[in-house]
């Protein structure tokens, strides 16, 4: 008698984040000739915290980079969002498709 062919393994349904962990800003007025671009996101680091990695600088350039080491993803995400309200209030955008 054959034996039943085995079931795949079932994956549990993905949850999606309640937090961004990612957030690409813009900052464009061509009358004081300001072309910017801020990148925000949220990775894991080696020793089992969380990284928050900035990027920044002139559309069209590799710009500047910095990583700011937390504890946990708790503390990062708090970072994040303190981040993204600064960009903000100085008149940064979400950057929009095309």
């Amino acid at each position: 008698m054959p034996r039943p062919a085995p079931k795949a393994p079932v994956r549990p349904p993905c949850q999606l984040s309640l937090f961004p962990e990612t957030a690409a800003l813009v900052r464009v007025d061509p009358a004081i000739n300001c072309w910017r671009f801020y990148h925000l996101s949220l990775q894991p680091d080696l020793f089992g915290g969380t990284a928050l990695v900035r990027q920044w600088g002139r559309i069209g350039t590799a710009g500047r980079q910095v990583c700011e080491l937390h504890h946990d993803a708790g503390q990062a995400r708090d970072a994040l969002a303190r981040q993204l309200r600064a960009k903000r209030r100085r008149g940064y955008r979400d950057r929009t498709a095309g």
